[in-house]
């Protein structure tokens, strides 16, 4: 009898501990819902690629107070800055009106060599200087330094000699690899995403009255020389209930695909959970969605590709959050309707999108 109730309780035991972390209990496997927590708005703020610079050259919209340039490379497609200066900044020239809650994304790849790590930088600048290579620019801002053990983060205010630091262990950048680095600003909250974890969470992360207007990058250990493209900043958290029963609309930039494919990346988790819990909440409600593309590639591509991306989005509703497959219909337009030119890396970060339109 004793050893039953022992059985009895370590059963008990097993199935609390499932409910707690989220355990599938058909597959075994640990489910989280906490690690892309993160939802993209429906503006893009900056894009840049540095497809329109050539190669061999400093990019156009940057300035450098070292060297640096435009390289394709033998693991990834496109083009990429190569940041090859000995102790140098990187800086975008232009002012970015950055919210006081956004998203910005990139793609990093560290060489063999990549140690002491690269700084990112936000930062409030109001002398209006093109290129501030002071080791704490402009009148106040925030480090996050990209380690290849670590990550760290430091906000600083001129008149204020204390830093605000924040330190993260997990799942730091690795060599020679593509690293898709997310990194949510939410008033004075900073969260940093990588490799499937949320590798760091500063709750008070820079100081009051911060208005980041600048960015770049700059690192101190001469042996490391990374690789910087895709960068992406836009809004964060639509309000997604009232676009889409309000208005009728919304524009997900928060869905994501490798390119030229159409399976859903894990990163958009939290995009389509939030239609999801519209969807739940509203039970007669019926949606549309519509895949578009920029106009890169061949036409009858494109299009193929943006039917079979709505697709893949409305499975994973249906799959991970088991919505009546009946009241989702889907479409892709590919190229032909754009909303901003397909001139520019701009232009075509804001047409490759995912539309969500109330039936």
């Amino acid at each position: 009898m004793k050893n039953r109730l022992l059985t009895l309780t370590w059963i008990c035991i097993l199935c609390l501990s499932n409910s707690i972390f989220g355990q599938d209990s058909k597959t075994g496997k640990l489910v989280s819902q906490s690690k892309y927590d993160f939802v993209p708005g429906d503006q893009i703020i900056l894009y840049e690629d540095f497809s329109q610079d050539n190669i061999g050259d400093m990019p156009a919209l940057w300035v450098s107070s070292g060297s640096g340039e435009v390289k394709t490379i033998n693991i990834a497609d496109g083009k990429w800055l190569h940041m090859n200066g000995e102790d140098a900044v990187y800086a975008y020239t232009k002012d970015i009106a950055f919210p006081e809650n956004f998203i910005m994304e990139f793609d990093f790849i560290p060489d063999a060599d990549y140690g002491d790590g690269t700084i990112l930088t936000f930062y409030q600048d109001t002398e209006n200087r093109e290129l501030n290579d002071d080791n704490f620019p402009g009148s106040g801002g925030l480090h996050l330094v990209i380690g290849s053990e670590n990550w760290e983060t430091k906000g600083y205010d001129i008149e204020n000699d204390e830093w605000l630091v924040g330190m993260g262990r997990k799942a730091p950048v690795e060599r020679e690899e593509v690293n898709h680095i997310i990194i949510w600003v939410q008033k004075r909250r900073v969260r940093i995403y990588h490799k499937g974890e949320k590798a760091l969470d500063m709750g008070t992360n820079f100081y009051t009255g911060t208005q980041f207007n600048r960015l770049r990058f700059s690192g101190w250990d001469r042996a490391s020389l990374p690789y910087i493209s895709n960068i992406k900043i836009t809004t964060a958290s639509p309000d997604t209930r009232s676009k889409l029963l309000t208005e009728g609309k919304l524009i997900s930039y928060g869905i994501y695909f490798d390119s030229g494919k159409a399976v859903v990346k894990p990163e958009s988790y939290a995009s389509i959970k939030e239609i999801a819990n519209v969807m739940n909440e509203n039970p007669e409600l019926k949606i549309a969605i519509t895949g578009h593309t920029d106009s890169d590639g061949n036409d009858v591509s494109n299009l193929d590709l943006s039917k079979r991306r709505a697709k893949s989005v409305k499975d994973y509703l249906v799959d991970q959050f088991k919505i009546d497959a009946s009241r989702i219909e889907t479409d892709g337009k590919g190229e032909s309707m754009p909303i901003d030119s397909n001139a520019t890396p701009f232009g075509k970060a804001k047409n490759r999108r995912v539309e969500f339109e109330k039936r």
